[in-house]
């Protein structure tokens, strides 16, 4: 007879959330093609066989990681910013002077998870190439929506394009994460964002949202 209270197999000796918190603070600080096997069990603190058994391949480890960082309130401000501006403008505003200084903040990876962990994937790994491209794209649809429901409530000129207004705002973040790898800071970006809210499509003078 076994000893009581002995369970079937080996129990898991390591808390799951902060050995992914660590995965996903190394795949943002290298990117997912530079960060090997190796470094993401050290930095982890587990062996190669419970990281297999916890969260499956390095490709499923990305994947959980990207989806637990688009959860937290660094990877989370925008679609927070869009769901709780009334106008479309004040969301837009928002985002990007968050977005100034979200991205230079020293207590994490700088820029953004899903922009720069895309860098130098190679062709054997175009899945994950696509994963974040497909991310990307759909917050880029969600914007044009935004601007599209702006445009037809008044907020936004009729002759404003919305899919060109998207593109270019989503545009400006990417930089904007991308100087921020570079050593930007947060005056530097919240200057790069004053001057993209600047392009926001005005009315013709002298007629009303009413008359639109």
């Amino acid at each position: 007879m076994g000893q009581a209270g002995t369970a079937r197999g080996r129990p898991r000796t390591f808390d799951r959330d902060t050995a992914l918190a660590a995965a996903t603070r190394l795949f943002w600080e290298r990117g997912y093609e530079a960060t090997s096997l190796n470094e993401l069990t050290e930095a982890m603190g587990i062996r190669p066989g419970s990281l297999y058994a916890a969260f499956g391949d390095k490709k499923a480890l990305f994947k959980e990681a990207v989806h637990a960082y688009a959860r937290s309130p660094v990877g989370a401000f925008i679609g927070v910013a869009l769901r709780e501006e009334p106008r479309a403008h004040h969301a837009f505003a928002r985002i990007l002077r968050e977005a100034a200084t979200i991205y230079p903040d020293p207590s994490h990876p700088a820029g953004c998870l899903t922009i720069s962990a895309a860098t130098n994937v190679t062709v054997q790994d175009a899945e994950i190439a696509a994963f974040l491209r497909d991310l990307r794209n759909a917050n880029l649809v969600v914007f044009q929506d935004r601007l599209r429901t702006a445009q037809q409530d008044g907020e936004l000129p009729p002759n404003a394009d919305p899919r060109a207004l998207a593109g270019y705002f989503a545009v400006v973040i990417q930089g904007m994460s991308q100087r921020a790898r570079d050593g930007a800071d947060a005056a530097e970006l919240a200057q790069i964002a004053d001057l993209a809210l600047a392009a926001w499509p005005r009315h013709e003078p002298g007629r009303s949202l009413r008359q639109l």
